[in-house]
């Protein structure tokens, strides 16, 4: 299947289906997204998302940014979950290239890990519940707080840390078609730091690779953050094929 979802108006809307998970059983396809914010669906954009069936959307923002953007379009049948991982601002962390790009990304997904824990074990509640699915989860850009979501959920599952690594990358080429947009549309674009529109694959093998050292593994990380062990049982059993 596409793993790449064409939509007009968000530009980093995937399938994380497809990667070969636990006992060589493959995540199943089309029933957990992960995209940048969905307050952009204009009207064809809105009939394709319906017509693919989600259940439940994950809006991981903060409460001040779905208040400037708006939400997800509702129609009948879909729920809407607002889970914030609360975490510090980027913008009071300024980025030194001395560090580079991947280990300030590293450092600020640890941050979210640890500060942001409660949302988190929320957030992969919701994915664990089969009667959620399928589900789109998403945040803003769709790759730093989805990313370590997404991350997380395809670990339990046994996705190796390159796979998961490699997936988390593919929100670069995004980034640089959300910028084309915003041109597009002669929306000022101003600089930003290179971390907010990077997604390098080291900093999520170091993100991963540390995060094990702390905790054990994304299970431990999660269970000591509130998800119980039947509800890691429930991701595995209605996630892979």
């Amino acid at each position: 299947m596409d793993r790449t979802l064409p939509f007009t108006t968000t530009f980093n809307f995937r399938d994380v289906g497809g990667y070969l998970g636990l006992e060589g059983r493959a995540v199943r396809w089309r029933r957990l997204f992960r995209s940048d914010s969905l307050h952009r669906l204009d009207r064809g954009d809105a009939d394709a998302f319906v017509a693919l069936g989600v259940r439940t959307v994950i809006d991981l923002r903060r409460p001040r940014e779905v208040t400037r953007d708006g939400r997800v379009p509702a129609y009948d049948g879909l729920g809407y979950r607002h889970i914030h991982p609360e975490h510090q601002d980027w913008d009071e962390i300024p980025y030194e290239e001395k560090i580079g790009v991947a280990r300030y990304l590293a450092n600020r997904y640890h941050d979210l890990a640890e500060q942001g824990s409660v949302g988190i074990s929320a957030a992969v509640g919701v994915i664990a519940d089969e009667a959620a699915s399928p589900v789109v989860v998403h945040c803003v850009a769709g790759k730093d707080r989805t990313g370590v979501v997404c991350a997380l959920t395809l670990s339990v599952l046994g996705v190796s840390d390159e796979d998961i690594a490699a997936d988390y990358a593919l929100s670069t080429a995004a980034s640089v078609r959300f910028t084309e947009f915003l041109k597009g549309r002669q929306v000022p674009v101003h600089e930003v730091p290179q971390p907010y529109f990077s997604s390098p694959a080291e900093a999520m093998l170091l993100f991963l690779r540390e995060l094990r050292e702390r905790h054990g593994s994304a299970e431990g990380y999660l269970m000591a953050a509130g998800v119980k062990p039947e509800q890691l049982d429930n991701l595995r059993t209605h996630l892979l094929g």
